[in-house]
Parts: structure tokens; C-alpha cells; sequence
């Protein structure tokens, strides 16, 4: 454990996850970290052809072992209103590792490496260049693959049985949440204009959809949305 960074050398590396390389800058990297052609890794370059075998072979996006009956998708809040990814799942203690442990995802004004495009391929979908601040843990049984207009690989996502929100490695606030929707829905909303009344009519219906998960008004309490009940506590333990 001595070669992990000083600001996450305290959190619990998932079991799966333990057998990952370590960056230069003492963070593990994760299963679906891209190689470049002189066989270095690319951190924060996600390798398209893994993409497409996590999903066809049922494999964490994080650790790339096997998945169980429960997928947790690390999204972010956006994601929530679309219900679109172009990630795969991950186990949930690794997703829980990832928005705790993330440099880009627990650091709200960390940016995307602008090079990366150079190297690998951007992901498929809608690309917001920000840094939402907030990241979910989307955790259902159902996903399923399509295309998005340019004919990349995006995964739908399917109705939640917990849904999650972290910012900066802790349980996010109400506030944070909110904060973080508001300021990416207008980038939804052009989108959507650009397709016409009935697409900003869907859209309005998606974002209301979307804020039945959002946490309660008293962070202290921890509770967040599980379909029609409430959870007392931050996800812990394996998932199966």
C-alpha cells in the first residue's frame, strides 16, 4: 500500500480491485484504462475494445472480473436524466472505491486531459467537457446496449433498485445535487430543442423522473431513494 497516494492510502481497495497496476501518481488504474502503442498506459483513456467485451462478457468496467445480478453504473448527474451511459457497470464496492478514490471524480474542478482525444477514441453519446461535481452510483438489474447517432455504443439504463450520490468522496448534499443538474440541463435542453417540441416535452418528463432519487434535505441523515422505500445508511458489502 505504500506506492498508493497520500490522499486515498486510507481507503479500503475492494478485494477485486487489489491486483490492479499502480500509476506513477499512486492511483490504481482501472481495468479499463487504455495502452497506448508503446504498451504504456493512457490514465483517465478508456480502451474502446473493452468497453464492448465488459458488456459481452458480463465484466466490471473497474476490477474486469465477472459481475453478479446487480450492476452499479458510476454516472454522472446527467445520466440520471437521461438514463444513458457509455460506461459499463462495475461491482458496487467498486464503484463505491471509484467515486471515493477518482481523482477526476472526487475533485470537482479536476478537468478531462484535453490530449487524451489524440490517443484513443472519445466515448460515443453527448460529451459535456465539465466536470459535474457530483457522481452517481446507479445500481439496477437491467442495461442494455444501443446506438447513439454517430453509431456509437451507448448503454440504457434500467429502473433503479439504489441510487447514490457522492461529491468530493463523501455522500453529496441535496443542494450539490441540484446544483450540479441545473447547471448540465441546458446542455440537455439544446439537444433537445434541436429535435423538437415532443423532445423537450420528453425531457421535462425525464428530469422530473429524475429527482424522486435525489438525497433528503438533511445530509446528516444519509437517506437516500430505493424505489418507493428509503435507506438509512451509505451502500457497504459485496453485491451479488
Amino acid at each position: 500500500m505504500a506506492q498508493l497516494n497520500e490522499a486515498i492510502r486510507n481507503i479500503p481497495i475492494p478485494i477485486r480491485m487489489r491486483g490492479l497496476p499502480i500509476s506513477d501518481q499512486g492511483f490504481p488504474l482501472p481495468w479499463f484504462t487504455a495502452i497506448d502503442e508503446k504498451g504504456v498506459p493512457v490514465p483517465q483513456a478508456a480502451d474502446p475494445v473493452k468497453r464492448l467485451r465488459a458488456y459481452r462478457l458480463n465484466l466490471c468496467w473497474c476490477c474486469g472480473i465477472p459481475l453478479g445480478v446487480h450492476k452499479a453504473f458510476v454516472i454522472g448527474p446527467m445520466c440520471c436524466v437521461n438514463r444513458a451511459t457509455s460506461e459499463p457497470p462495475n461491482h458496487r464496492e467498486c464503484a463505491e472505491y471509484a467515486v471515493r478514490a477518482c481523482p477526476f471524480l472526487t475533485r470537482p474542478r479536476m478537468k478531462r486531459n484535453p490530449t487524451l482525444e489524440d490517443k484513443i477514441a472519445p466515448p460515443a453519446g453527448l460529451m459535456i467537457e465539465r466536470n459535474p461535481g457530483v457522481a452517481a452510483i446507479w445500481i439496477t438489474r437491467a442495461y442494455r446496449p444501443f446506438r447513439d447517432h454517430d453509431g456509437g455504443v451507448m448503454f440504457a439504463l434500467g429502473e433503479p433498485s439504489e441510487v447514490f450520490f457522492y461529491c468530493e468522496g463523501r455522500l453529496a448534499t441535496r443542494a450539490e445535487v441540484v446544483e450540479s443538474i441545473d447547471s448540465g440541463l441546458p446542455n440537455l435542453r439544446k439537444v433537445a430543442e434541436r429535435e423538437g417540441k415532443d423532445a423537450i416535452t420528453l425531457l421535462e418528463k425525464f428530469h422530473a423522473r429524475a429527482l424522486q432519487y435525489l438525497p433528503e434535505e438533511d445530509p446528516s441523515i444519509s437517506k437516500r431513494r430505493r424505489g418507493d422505500r428509503k435507506q438509512t445508511s451509505p451502500p457497504t458489502g459485496e453485491t451479488k
